[in-house]
């Protein structure tokens, strides 16, 4: 199989995590782009981030059209997360692939658990404390920087179990700090940009922008239980693969 045709299903798999998860995107690309696209590791998590940013930008489009994203949380996520974010990216290339590759499937393998988890029925209703909020974003800059991730995978279980946000509103407003932290973490990633294949990243992109739109339209027919149950065991699947591939 072709790497262009290769990038074009794999980029609407991510579309579609992106649109209707609010995250998982990056975490599946970075894989994806090593492991089925030949990427070393700088260049894919590069490549992701690009990759991410315009499709979560198209997805947060959509939700916002719809009302489901929380501007105030989310502005607050990623103000404090671009700082973290950018020292994040500097240090990322001072890292063995090897640390990094355990630290990604560790990190992810913990949210999926505390996605799992069941929540208390008011939580919906608590209310956010910008201090916890600016705490929890600054946090989330600082993995997406070292990552090379947009964060999705991390703010949703955050905006979801730190601070109290239903499920729909939490996929909404995670594209809007997905967005601002993967801009932010490819600003210090701007010398690994030389020699990317374009050729292979422009359908890749094509196709989870496509896709993003399916997993908008995906999110309305599903309960908010049922994406998140999705989500979390997408991540334990990531996470084990990723794991295998650091210790054998």
């Amino acid at each position: 199989m072709s790497a262009a045709i290769l990038a074009l299903i794999t980029g609407a798999v991510i579309g579609l995590a992106l649109g209707a998860l609010g995250g998982g995107g990056s975490v599946l690309a970075v894989p994806a782009l090593i492991y089925l696209l030949g990427f070393p590791p700088v260049a894919a998590a590069t490549a992701s981030l690009v990759i991410v940013t315009v499709t979560s930008a198209t997805a947060l489009f959509a939700h916002a059209r719809d009302g489901h994203v929380v501007w105030r949380t989310g502005l607050l996520f990623a103000a404090t997360g671009i700082g973290p974010a950018m020292l994040g990216g500097a240090l990322a290339g001072r890292l063995p692939p090897a640390v990094l590759t355990v630290a990604f499937a560790a990190v992810a393998a913990a949210a999926a658990i505390r996605m799992l988890k069941p929540r208390n029925s008011s939580a919906g209703t608590i209310r956010v404390r910008p201090g916890r909020a600016a705490a929890a974003g600054a946090g989330l800059g600082a993995v997406t920087g070292v990552l090379g991730v947009g964060g999705g995978f991390l703010a949703v279980p955050a905006l979801v179990n730190v601070l109290g946000m239903r499920m729909r509103a939490a996929v909404g407003t995670s594209l809007l700090v997905i967005t601002v932290n993967s801009l932010a973490a490819l600003a210090m990633r701007a010398g690994t940009a030389d020699g990317l294949d374009w050729a292979v990243i422009g359908p890749f992109a094509g196709a989870a922008i496509l896709g993003a739109w399916d997993g908008k339209r995906l999110s309305a027919k599903l309960s908010g239980h049922t994406l998140q149950r999705a989500f979390a065991l997408v991540l334990l699947a990531v996470a084990g693969g990723m794991l295998l591939d650091a210790v054998v």
